[in-house]
């Protein structure tokens, strides 16, 4: 058995100074999804919009977002992060600054589905990041440290927003944001570099691939594009994903509103609670990558080290989910649903974090943003099924109940679905299982 090879500390400085900037974009990605929500009164009344109208720009980026994963992936493999992150980054802060500049629904609604694409490489440059610097027992906790965006950005984003359309209106919080977007891009392509542009020594390069299979390619072809949607392990990650983020637009769309409409509490007090839960996000986005790099290195599989994580956690979210329906207390509503979303972030970082396992290399942003691509079908579905639940029922224990068992079933997909990596070798052989 070879020695533990470990980083040195040349790519000790790249992997943090990538983590930072992962995520400080990831929390701007974030913050803006939710500049629309915030500006949605003021921004109904100037534009003249109805509340049909708001619920179509929201939706234009979810569906925009969810279909523009399929090619994003694929071309975050062919053409690295470094350019394509940039391009993204660039995109949607664009797109922001095109927000605050609008003056008809047919303008916003171009400019949602803008933001919608631009945000598309995110998460699949940053899990391709995740392979290309760290090695498999570290990839982890580095995929829970930039997994911390989403809700460090959800618990950041409405106050911060909050304080800019209070102070200079809804349209230059829209533009604000798309400038500090730009600025962010600026900095990931200056300070940013692939591991192709980087002259690494041996020790380095033996570091970051020990423990992957040999033989590995670093280009992509379509044809090994094409062939991940043959193996079950693909469809067990989307399949898987859905529910996980299903999940967490039920609460990212309705907390607030459940709070107010279930629980009865006052909006100064919702805007509280609400950010509870997503700061134990944080929590536990960390904790899920840690756990999967300390199960690696106790002899369990890679590949076993975040499936069974992230389908276990899956299952307790349901049950907290639950327990939160039924509760009378609102303390221990706060508190179920907190658990329930510290479980969903295990659950998410162990899903980014399988990416940079369950394929070659040259295919680990395609099988993240194939994954991605299934997660916000359910992210698309989740407000809209639970609005409509709630409208007719006049409650949200239905539609909680419903996101549980859309979590059980996805934590089925982790548990019996996703089974063994997919080799470059099944691939060559178009083999397919």
């Amino acid at each position: 058995m070879s020695a533990t090879i470990t980083a040195t500390p040349r790519i000790k400085k790249i992997q943090k100074t990538a983590l930072v900037m992962l995520v400080i974009s990831g929390a701007v990605n974030y913050i803006d999804r939710a500049t629309l929500a915030v500006g949605n009164p003021l921004i109904r009344h100037d534009l003249g919009l109805s509340v049909a109208d708001m619920g179509f720009l929201l939706s234009a980026f979810l569906w925009s977002y969810a279909f523009a994963q399929l090619p994003m992936g694929a071309l975050v493999d062919k053409f690295r992060p470094r350019w394509m992150l940039t391009i993204g980054l660039s995109l949607w802060s664009l797109a922001q600054v095109v927000s605050g500049l609008v003056s008809s629904f047919g303008q916003f609604y171009v400019a949602r589905i803008a933001l919608g694409i631009g945000e598309a490489p995110q998460f699949p440059s940053a899990s391709r990041v995740t392979r290309d610097w760290f090695n498999p027992r570290d990839r982890g906790l580095s995929s829970g440290i930039w997994n911390t965006a989403g809700p460090l950005g959800t618990a950041l984003g409405v106050p911060l927003l909050t304080v800019l359309m209070l102070n200079f209106g809804w349209r230059w919080m829209f533009i604000i944001m798309g400038i500090a977007g730009l600025l962010v891009a600026a900095l990931w392509f200056t300070v940013y570099r692939n591991p192709r542009d980087v002259t690494l020594t041996a020790e380095e390069n033996q570091y970051r691939t020990q423990g992957d299979d040999v033989g590995q390619r670093h280009q992509m072809t379509f044809r090994e594009w094409r062939m991940l949607f043959g193996f079950r392990t693909t469809w067990g990650m989307i399949l898987g994903y859905f529910g996980c983020i299903y999940m967490t637009w039920i609460y990212f769309a309705w907390l607030p509103g459940y709070f107010e409409i279930q629980r009865h509490m006052s909006v100064k007090y919702t805007g509280i609670a609400a950010a509870i839960p997503f700061a134990w996000g944080v929590v536990g986005s960390l904790c899920g990558g840690y756990l999967a790099d300390v199960l690696v290195r106790r002899g369990i599989s890679p590949i076993n080290s975040r499936r069974y994580p992230a389908g276990i956690a899956l299952i307790g979210t349901a049950g907290f989910t639950l327990a939160a329906a039924y509760v009378t207390s609102n303390d221990l509503a706060i508190a179920f649903i907190s658990a329930a979303i510290f479980l969903l972030y295990i659950t998410s970082t162990c899903a980014w974090a399988l990416s940079s396992v369950a394929v070659p290399p040259n295919l680990t942003a395609s099988v993240g943003a194939m994954q991605n691509f299934g997660g916000y079908l359910g992210g698309a579905l989740a407000p809209t099924v639970t609005g409509l639940i709630v409208a007719g029922t006049g409650s949200f224990v239905l539609a909680l109940v419903v996101g549980s068992v859309v979590s059980v079933f996805s934590a089925g997909a982790y548990l019996l679905i996703v089974k063994h990596p997919i080799t470059t070798a099944q691939i060559d052989r178009g083999v397919a299982v």
